[in-house]
């Protein structure tokens, strides 16, 4: 799967033309010019529902032949839809709702594409200008009410000003910094008629992106790096974004420095590599947060030092000068301050590392009495599971199963809570782009509909959603439009009966007292998964025993008219290990619940 080849020209790219290579003006109206704007811009699919204010937009909508809309069955569902299909393809997906609750509907998934930095462009439509401020029929401000969670947002009150809108909210959401952006379209400026020309002048005079590093800082960085005993390459989501999985794996491998891959950076560096730690943080492998822990230079490319990777800010890698790139400035010594920060993306900061740390014909580092420590830790502390004493299926196992049948090409969409961390644990992700997750905003009901925009993305692949059944209860009814639109997603449902992730800090913090967690009683299906994905359009199948896994998986695997869930039921104990306690030191973490913390004096390196 090559995005940068899928990749249109950006819009910055289009306005450089000169004035001789535009179209001549035509008269249409701004719902026209909407679809027209979206079709020079490349956006091949988007995902929607219609409602009044948005109803001039759809009108040439179902003309087009340039432009596959798919019809969602809620507007949550869309948002995340085209999160999905930006996270696979590396384009903008973008989402079209109706004025008012339409419109705050897409709000979970823009506050999602905001903190997980995804090209996401959103079309409100909105009551006509006239009524703006009269508490009209389903008007809501949605400029105001997103502008904390998206990257820009506009309001068009001329309709000559669509496709200039439109060409820098492409631009927008998908330089620098990836984000959201909103475009809100007053249902008369819809109507109304203009002069349409292609491409318009882009005027963004206060936007202006750095990518390339300055010599200067690599300069620094590469003598920091020479000077290192106990380096690790620390990499977030960035890397995925920049699509420099090749560039990072070349210097890794050049300077023979061990890397960590954080949860939104999983499949950036092949998890089957000798220089590979694992994910780290919370729930993350031993020797990834001992890599952390223990280092004395941190090389920190496109990640944020989320505290679910840091734990306690004081105590986290205490010994470790700093190194961070990230293409947002504002990142850059937000959490901890850097030694040498780098402002650029990180394709680009990899492969200016790599160069000067090639022309500088550095010996450095030594690395090889800290890969063994590591290495170490890896055989003492390998990834494992219990099975369940009540009889019921290890959700590690199925998980485990999974990945060996369908495999390092497959792509796999994630819900959040407990089967989020162990998909993290046990998949084992080769690829970029093949992995899913809401990361930052830990948003329930993201996987199915992720992984049928992830599908409309890339319709020859073989796409997942590993859920939870309190995660699959919010947004299952997409399955329908799954069914409807022909695109046969599957579906691996680890069912416990309970919201996992609460329930296992109710057991490790609140003694035990399960309030308001359980969502069935363990003998009893309600609802009835299988029922309901076959009501829903789905070929469905229950698994209670562990020599149904992959029979299952198999039988899944062949099924590709329609949608498939999987009914896997799984033990209601069943825990999320290792595990640092929120708030707690990174050296304080627990490869089970009955372990001691492992860092302690005599795990120093």
């Amino acid at each position: 799967m090559n995005a940068e080849a899928k990749q249109p020209p950006l819009p910055s790219t289009l306005a450089r033309k000169a004035a001789a290579d535009r179209t001549e003006p035509e008269r249409m109206t701004g719902a026209q010019a909407v679809v027209r704007s979206l079709e020079e811009l490349g956006a091949d699919v988007v995902f929607g529902l219609p409602g009044g204010a948005v109803l001039p937009l759809y009108d040439p909508l179902y003309s087009s032949t340039k432009v596959r809309h798919v019809l969602m069955r809620h507007e949550q569902g869309a948002g995340h839809a085209a999160e999905g299909y930006a996270q696979v393809t590396g384009r903008v997906g973008v989402c079209i709702a109706t004025s008012g609750p339409g419109a705050t509907n897409l709000v979970t998934p823009i506050a999602d594409a905001n903190l997980d930095s995804v090209p996401l462009v959103a079309i409100t439509g909105q009551v006509g200008s006239g009524l703006l401020g009269t508490d009209a029929f389903q008007e809501a401000d949605i400029r105001g009410i997103t502008m904390p969670i998206t990257k820009h947002n506009f309001m068009v009150t001329d309709p000559n000003d669509i496709p200039q809108a439109l060409a820098e909210a492409f631009h927008l959401a998908s330089t620098g910094r990836p984000g959201p952006v909103l475009v809100d379209i007053p249902k008369d400026v819809q109507d109304s008629e203009m002069e349409f020309s292609w491409p318009p002048e882009i005027d963004l005079p206060g936007y202006r992106p750095v990518t390339s590093p300055h010599p200067r800082q690599i300069a620094q960085a590469v003598e920091l790096i020479a000077q290192a005993k106990k380096p690790v390459l620390y990499i977030g989501g960035g890397v995925i974004k920049a699509n420099a999985a090749q560039q990072l794996r070349e210097f890794a491998e050049a300077a023979n420095i061990p890397v960590v891959t954080t949860l939104m950076a999983l499949g950036a560096f092949p998890e089957s590599h000798r220089l590979h730690m694992g994910m780290p943080g919370m729930h993350g492998s031993v020797p990834a947060v001992g890599a952390l822990q223990r280092s004395d230079l941190l090389i920190a490319i496109g990640t944020r030092f989320d505290d679910r990777v840091t734990g306690k800010v004081d105590a986290f890698a205490p010994e470790a000068k700093v190194i961070h790139a990230d293409i947002d400035p504002a990142e850059i010594g937000k959490i901890r301050a850097a030694d040498v920060p780098i402002v650029g993306d990180a394709k680009e900061v990899l492969a200016a590392l790599s160069e000067a740390y090639r022309a500088a014909k550095a010996e450095g580092p030594d690395t090889a009495e800290w890969l063994t420590y590591l290495d170490d830790l890896t055989e003492r502390f390998p990834r494992g599971y219990e099975e369940q004493s009540d009889g019921f299926l290890a959700p590690q196992r199925v998980i485990k199963a999974l990945s060996k049948e369908a495999g390092p090409e497959a792509i796999y969409a994630a819900g959040v809570g407990q089967h989020q961390m162990w998909s993290a644990q046990f998949l084992d992700f080769e690829n970029p782009r093949t992995w899913l997750n809401s990361g930052g905003l830990g948003t329930m009901g993201y996987a199915v509909p992720a992984a049928l925009g992830a599908k409309a993305g890339a319709p020859e692949a073989e796409v997942w959603a590993i859920d939870g059944d309190g995660c699959f209860q919010m947004t299952n009814q997409e399955l329908t439009t799954a069914a409807v639109e022909g695109m046969p997603i599957k579906v691996a449902l680890i069912n416990n009966g309970n919201l996992g992730m609460v329930r296992q800090w109710q057991t490790l913090f609140y003694e035990g007292r399960y309030s308001n967690t359980k969502l069935r009683e363990q003998d009893e299906y309600v609802p009835d998964f299988l029922a309901l994905a076959e009501a829903l359009g789905c070929a469905a199948r229950r698994v209670t025993k562990e020599e149904e896994i992959v029979p299952a998986i198999q039988w899944a695997r062949e099924i590709n008219d329609r949608p498939v869930v999987l009914d896997f039921i799984v033990g209601q104990d069943a825990q999320v290990w290792p595990m640092v306690a929120a708030g707690s030191s990174n050296s304080e973490i627990r490869y089970a619940h009955d372990l001691r913390p492992l860092f302690d004096e005599k795990e120093q390196a």
